[in-house]
């Protein structure tokens, strides 16, 4: 009679990774879907692009490496889907294959690959490209425009090492009339305008592709967190910290900052809160560490929106919160049963 010895865990619920990444890559299809009703052609181009650079960096990773083909694990699909849903609809497209190939080979494979990476990958081809290409990375399109399904934003077929095409002309000839090609954040920042409820749901404002409707993003939260894909202490962390002192400044400071409303439902809040603090890859495990993770995150990107340069600081926070992942697990891990101090 032969006999195993194995290491723990020794129950496990039977989800492997690609499971996990596969279900995660569905609840984020309406939102790709939703994405480009918005923008169109161009949004649906720079989807593809993205995805399609990651996987690609992914394999000659493989290659180089002499590692396995790690593609069926669907991680770099899921990079390369949050990457582009937090670049701008207008994005030159050879600008979103640079990201793709930094996301995946500075964010990932630099550090080992799947499950040692220490920070979320997409957010570190967004920082990237955020530093190399700034002024493109925040130019904006109107949603919903009559041609947006047969002709690109201008400025997405920009050549490479070119200058971005102007879309002025593109917007006028399009009949987009107001548009003021400032996101909901960077308006109340520099004009104390408020945009209405219902456009941040709808997504008729100007955001990043997959950042305009964050009921949509919330109901495909919800979908992970039925399923049990998602720790849902941690975006009700990152979201709870955020409005608590989003209400407290606006208590005290009054009309010198936004309402709670406008801090939930514009910018990256949601997307970064359902889907990029979630990763298990980059966030604490213990209870404690992960309510300490989620209240880290919100309260800096609530002061980097405020007291920053930036509009918008839920990219940063997340990698704050990524650099300090290990510490919190270490310092407030529970106690052992019949340990003494």
């Amino acid at each position: 009679m032969s006999m195993q010895l194995r290491a723990s865990p020794h129950l496990h619920s039977g989800r492997d990774v690609p499971t996990i990444m596969r279900h995660v890559v569905y609840a984020l299809l309406p939102v790709c879907a939703f994405s480009i009703w918005q923008y169109g052609l161009s949004s649906l181009a720079l989807i593809v692009t993205v995805t399609l650079s990651c996987l690609a960096a992914e394999r000659i990773s493989n290659k180089m490496s002499g590692t396995v083909n790690t593609l069926s694990d669907w991680s770099a699909t899921i990079t390369g889907v949050l990457l582009a849903l937090t670049l701008p609809p207008a994005f030159p497209l050879w600008m979103g294959a640079v990201a793709g190939f930094a996301a995946v080979w500075l964010g990932k494979s630099l550090f080992g690959g799947l499950g040692h990476n220490p920070f979320n990958p997409a957010l570190v081809g967004r920082a990237f490209v955020q530093a190399a290409f700034p002024t493109a990375i925040t130019t904006w399109a109107p949603a919903f425009t009559p041609q947006r399904f047969v002709e690109f934003i201008p400025s997405s077929l920009t050549l490479p090492l070119m200058q971005p095409n102007d879309i002025t002309t593109w917007v006028s000839a399009n009949m987009v009339d107001g548009f003021t090609g400032a996101t909901p954040l960077a308006r109340w920042k520099f004009e104390h305008f408020v945009y209405p409820v219902e456009d941040m749901i709808t997504g008729a404002a100007s955001a990043s592709t997959g950042e305009t409707s964050a009921l949509l993003l919330l109901v495909c939260g919800l979908y992970l967190i039925a399923r049990k894909f998602m720790d849902w202490r941690i975006p009700v962390a990152v979201v709870g910290s955020a409005l608590l002192l989003a209400l407290a400044f606006r208590l005290f400071g009054g009309d010198e900052y936004p309402p709670a409303h406008l801090v939930l439902l514009s910018g990256g809040l949601m997307l970064g809160a359902l889907f990029m603090a979630t990763d298990m890859a980059t966030s604490p495990v213990s209870p404690r560490a992960i309510w300490a993770y989620g209240a880290i995150i919100g309260t800096v990107t609530i002061l980097i929106r405020y007291f920053g340069g930036l509009t918008e600081g839920v990219m940063y926070a997340i990698l704050f919160g990524n650099a300090l992942a290990p510490l919190l697990d270490k310092y407030l891990q529970p106690k052992v049963f019949g340990a003494r101090k």
